[in-house]
């Protein structure tokens, strides 16, 4: 279960605090073909199964832009915010791919607060640390700061 926060004196009592992990999310092919078709992304280490079998990594590898994304979805299972007008991702910072994810593996997030700071309209902007964390891996699948504007 996620932990709940309401209003932002609440989100802002989050700096600096680590919110732990999520649960972990398979890697199918099935899902590297979606996010494929989704991006316009087909490059063959991630389509070509026959092809990538021969390849470096002797399996397909998912798009980092593909975990990437699952951000969103992971972080949901650490957090919720309540009490609020409205969300809105603002962005992302120092994006990194340590490590290619193999097609069968599995991914997690673990995320902490970086930062609380005050924006524009009584909002403030949330500086989250994210790290995918690649089952089996000494590195992580990737690793970045997410950043969400939260009004009142």
């Amino acid at each position: 279960m996620p932990r709940i926060v309401h209003g932002i004196d609440e989100i802002t009592g989050l700096a600096g605090q680590d919110l732990g992990h999520s649960g972990w999310r398979p890697v199918t092919q099935e899902l590297i073909d979606a996010f494929a078709e989704v991006s316009g992304d087909h490059q063959w280490i991630h389509t070509d199964t026959e092809r990538a079998a021969a390849g470096p990594y002797g399996r397909t590898i998912a798009h980092g832009y593909m975990i990437l994304s699952w951000g969103i979805p992971l972080f949901s299972e650490l957090l919720e915010v309540r009490g609020i007008g409205m969300a809105l991702n603002y962005g992302v910072n120092k994006v990194r791919f340590p490590a290619p994810v193999p097609v069968g593996s599995r991914v997690r997030l673990h995320a902490s607060v970086a930062a609380v700071e005050p924006v524009k309209r009584g909002g403030v902007q949330v500086t989250r640390s994210f790290t995918f964390e690649l089952e089996d891996s000494a590195k992580p699948a990737c690793a970045a700061e997410s950043l969400t504007h939260y009004y009142p």
